[in-house]
C-alpha cells in the first residue's frame, strides 16, 4: 500500500454504523471479522423470510453461483447478480476485489454466501501477533471454512496432546504449535508469560485446537485458552460457545461465563437493536432488555442453536442478562481488533453474574 499509494479507510467507531462507513469508503480490499460477516448475512437472509419469492430467488442464486465458485469462476455480471446480489455488492461499496475474514473462525455457510454474492476472492486468514501477523490463508475455492490452509513456506506446524480436553495427536487432533523465523522469541520483560507460551524448543503454543485433514491442511476446531472447569469437573471453552451463539439473529454481542464453584454457564447478551425494533416497534431497547418474555425468547433461541451445533448440555447457558449498550473499546471491554476482554467483562458485569447464579 505504501509503494503503490493505496488509501486506507477507517470506520467511524460506531459498530452499528459500520455498513454505512463501508458503503461510503467503497473499499477494493476489505478485511473483516466474522461478527461483521454474520451481521450482513443475517440481515439479508432475514429479509428473505419476508416472502416466499425472495426466499426462492436467494436459494436459487446461491445454488447457481455456488457451482461457478467451485469451478473457480468469479464474476458479477450473471442474471443472479442483477436479480439478487447487486444490493449486497452495493452495500459494501460495489468495488470489493478481495474480501478477507480473520480474528475468529467464520462458518462455511457464511463464507460461501459472500463468495457467491460478491463475485470476488473471499479468503480466511489465520495467524497471531506472535508470528508476525497472518501465518497462512485458505485456498480461494475452499468450500468448507475453518481450514487455515497449509503452512507458509517459512513456518512449521505441529499438534500436541491436550488430555484435559480429550484431544490427542493419535487422532490427528491437538493444540496447534508454530515454529519458524517469523515467530518472536518471547514477551518483552515478561519471562513468566514467555515460559508459558513458548516451549524449550522454541515452539509457539497458539492455544488453538486443530485437526489435520486428509488433503494436508489444518482446521481449527476449538480453543484451549480461557478454558475453565465447572464444579462437576467438565472443561468448557467459552469462545467456541460464543461463536455458535453469535449466529443468533437477535444477538449483537455475547459473553459466556462459568464459575468453577457452579455447575452451569451464564451469558451477557447485547441484543441486536434493529431486529428487536422490528419485532417491538413501540418499545425502546432498555425496556425490551428488562422484558422477561424477550429474555426467554432469546435464551430459547440460543439453546436451540447450541443443540443444532452439537453443544453438550453443560456447554449451554442456563441464564442470560440482556444489556442494552454494546461492548466498546472505549469502555475497555474490547481489544482494537474487536475481541472481548474476558477479565474486564467479568468485572464490569460482576453484579449481574452473581444475580444470575443466585436466581438459578
Amino acid at each position: 500500500m505504501l509503494m503503490e499509494g493505496a488509501s486506507i479507510g477507517f470506520y467511524s467507531g460506531d459498530f452499528l454504523k459500520m455498513l454505512d462507513d463501508i458503503k461510503y469508503l467503497q473499499p477494493t480490499i476489505l478485511p473483516a471479522v466474522p461478527r461483521v460477516l454474520n451481521r450482513i448475512y443475517d440481515k439479508i437472509m432475514g429479509s428473505a423470510n419476508e416472502s416466499s419469492l425472495k426466499r426462492f430467488l436467494i436459494q436459487m442464486a446461491l445454488s447457481r453461483k455456488g457451482k461457478e465458485v467451485e469451478q473457480g469462476i468469479q464474476r458479477r455480471n450473471s442474471i443472479w447478480d442483477y436479480l439478487v446480489f447487486r444490493k449486497v455488492q452495493n452495500a459494501l461499496g460495489g468495488k470489493v476485489r478481495i474480501f478477507f475474514s480473520g480474528g475468529a473462525p467464520a462458518s462455511a455457510q457464511v463464507l460461501q454466501f459472500f463468495r457467491c454474492a460478491l463475485g470476488c476472492m473471499v479468503l480466511e486468514g489465520y495467524g497471531q501477533t506472535e508470528c508476525s501477523g497472518m501465518l497462512t490463508v485458505t485456498l480461494p475455492q475452499d468450500p468448507t471454512g475453518g481450514h487455515v490452509g497449509p503452512p507458509s513456506f517459512c513456518a512449521a506446524m505441529k499438534l500436541v496432546d491436550v488430555p484435559e480436553m480429550h484431544y490427542y495427536t493419535k487422532n490427528d487432533q491437538g493444540e496447534l504449535c508454530i515454529k519458524g523465523p517469523m515467530v518472536c522469541k518471547g514477551y518483552l520483560k515478561n519471562p513468566e508469560e514467555t515460559k508459558r507460551v513458548f516451549d524449550e524448543e522454541g515452539w509457539l503454543h497458539t492455544g488453538d485446537i486443530a485437526t489435520w485433514l486428509p488433503n494436508g491442511v489444518v482446521k481449527i476446531i476449538d480453543r484451549k485458552k480461557n478454558i475453565f472447569k465447572l464444579s462437576q469437573g467438565e472443561y468448557v471453552a467459552p469462545e467456541k460457545i460464543e461463536i455458535i451463539y453469535s449466529r443468533c439473529v437477535h444477538v449483537s454481542q455475547i459473553y459466556v461465563y462459568g464459575d468453577s464453584l457452579e455447575s452451569f454457564l451464564v451469558g451477557i447478551v447485547v441484543p441486536d437493536p434493529e431486529v428487536l425494533k422490528k419485532m417491538y416497534p413501540e418499545t425502546d431497547i432498555p425496556a425490551l432488555c428488562k422484558d422477561p418474555n424477550v429474555k426467554s425468547m432469546i435464551l430459547n433461541e440460543l439453546i436451540r442453536l447450541g443443540r443444532e451445533n452439537g453443544l453438550k448440555s453443560f456447554e449451554q447457558v442456563k441464564n442470560i442478562y440482556l444489556h442494552p449498550d454494546p461492548f466498546t473499546a472505549e469502555q475497555g471491554l474490547l481489544t482494537p481488533t474487536m475481541k472481548t476482554k474476558r477479565p474486564e467483562l467479568k468485572m464490569f458485569f460482576e453484579l449481574e453474574i452473581k444475580k444470575m447464579y443466585s436466581l438459578a
